[in-house]
């Protein structure tokens, strides 16, 4: 079993949405991943978001995290230097403030791994110079 996985908003609304093309692969991987799932509320916002016609489809982001399958550790109030710093850094790539928040997380918990679909984590670094290792679909 995996464990201090950090989530991304899109593998989040694969799981939850069962017309997702990769909704079976994220449920493969979320049955190999020990409990809880770490990410922020700007990802849980963007999720809310995309499940707005998704019927339940909100409620059953909220009730992943108040059941404690999601938690979110992040406090933006606290790292606002720094993800303007990344922000500013990869403003070409384009990073969002989610992205930018998860690549933060990547550096404070450093044995992390990030399920996501986002192939810019292959750009993004944490620390500065180091990969951000991911679970990403081969076909992505």
């Amino acid at each position: 079993m995996r464990r201090r996985v950090l989530l991304d908003t899109g593998p989040l609304v694969a799981f939850l949405k069962r017309q997702d093309q990769f909704h079976n692969w994220v449920t493969a991987q979320w049955a190999t991943i020990e409990p809880p799932l770490l990410t922020c509320e700007a990802v849980i916002s963007e999720a809310c978001f995309l499940l707005r016609n998704v019927y339940g489809g909100q409620e059953a982001v909220i009730g992943l995290v108040d059941s404690g399958v999601i938690q979110i550790p992040f406090r933006l109030d606290e790292e606002t230097g720094i993800i303007g710093e990344l922000l500013r850094t990869y403003q070409s790539v384009p990073i969002s403030l989610a992205d930018a928040c998860l690549v933060r997380m990547a550096e404070q918990y450093a044995d992390s791994i990030l399920l996501t679909f986002d192939s810019d984590f292959l750009v993004y670094r944490k620390n500065k110079n180091q990969i951000i290792p991911t679970i990403m679909p081969q076909d992505k």
